[in-house]
């Protein structure tokens, strides 16, 4: 005799619980390659970066000013994206004073929050 289904399996979601950046901004040996990139090339490294996040690839060739503006809107837009703590002064703050240190940090974040998630179904045949 089978087995009538009365639920249906419901997919698992995975959210992150952190609300904090997952490096510092000087955690430049978390991906050297990334950072040394960034140093040599910063308007290459934005570029690739903002198109990571989604937004146009040339949008970091608009950064013009005192304070970098671009730089401090993607910083906000990725602290919103993942729910991460932090305020517009802090932002910044960081993206006067460290720009390519700015850009790694979003980088690395986007990395390990975008890990690819794998399922493996244990069901006994």
């Amino acid at each position: 005799m089978a087995k009538m289904v009365v639920q249906q399996p419901q997919p698992v979601v995975l959210v992150a619980s952190s609300n904090q950046w997952s490096s510092g901004i000087c955690d430049f040996c978390d991906n050297v390659p990334e950072c040394c990139f960034s140093f040599w090339c910063l308007p290459c490294f934005a570029c690739c970066t903002s198109k990571k996040h989604g937004e146009c690839l040339c949008l970091p060739l608009l950064e013009l000013g005192f304070i970098p503006p671009i730089t401090l809107a993607m910083r906000a837009s990725v602290r919103q994206r993942y729910g991460i703590e932090g305020s517009i002064c802090n932002d910044c703050v960081y993206s006067f004073f460290c720009c390519p240190c700015v850009w790694c940090q979003m980088s690395r974040e986007m990395n390990k929050r975008n890990q690819p998630v794998t399922f493996i179904n244990s069901r006994a045949k």
